[in-house]
């Protein structure tokens, strides 16, 4: 069971993936969220958002400056069940595969890796060269889930504020999180009996 998640922000495009992840995390009983957002994060959120950095740090437990490797979080002994960066850029990718752990944000993803807990990376990056993918085999074969905001349209989403939510919803149950609202697929849908398709 998830207590204590990390959620991290960088600079990818996406920044709302993280924010909607602290705002659904908030409803998740008995849930303590940490939060570490980098230096290109914090622009992406200006870019991107109408929200401060004030804001967005506000919704989370606890806030980790990148550059504290001193933090609880850089430890193996932290109490953190489960981390989840998003949005992730392959800048980031590339140092969790690599374990260059120069920032508490690839520490303590790395700390995920080593202690065989869940770590899920919504990797933004397309399209994709043979580098991208040797970086995501990498990671994967370490542990970690590489699970690239990818739209699903089952569920008919009505604008792009319903995609983000059920991306991150689909990532919360990924990472064993009772995602608040999560829309699963039923299957088929039937017109006079018959299924479409």
């Amino acid at each position: 069971m998830v207590a204590r998640l990390i959620i991290g922000i960088t600079g990818a495009s996406g920044s709302a993936l993280g924010i909607r992840a602290l705002e659904l995390a908030a409803e998740i009983d008995d849930l303590h969220t940490d939060l570490i957002v980098t230096r290109a994060g914090r622009d992406s959120i200006h870019q991107e958002t109408d929200w401060t950095v004030r804001d967005v740090l506000a919704l989370a437990d606890t806030v980790h400056d990148d550059h504290d490797l001193a933090s609880t979080l850089a430890s193996g002994s932290s109490t953190a069940d489960a981390m989840l960066i998003a949005p992730c850029s392959v800048k980031t990718l590339s140092a969790v595969a690599n374990c260059f752990d120069a920032t508490l944000l690839v520490r303590a993803a790395d700390v995920m890796l080593k202690e065989r807990r869940r770590l899920v990376l919504l990797l933004r990056e397309t399209p994709l060269h043979a580098g991208h993918l040797r970086l995501m085999s990498q990671v994967t074969e370490s542990g970690g889930i590489i699970m690239p905001p990818v739209p699903a349209f089952y569920h008919r989403p009505a604008d792009i504020d319903e995609m983000i939510t059920h991306t991150v919803t689909r990532a919360f149950d990924v990472l064993g999180l009772a995602a608040p609202g999560l829309v699963r697929w039923q299957g088929r849908r039937r017109r006079n009996g018959i299924a479409d398709g």
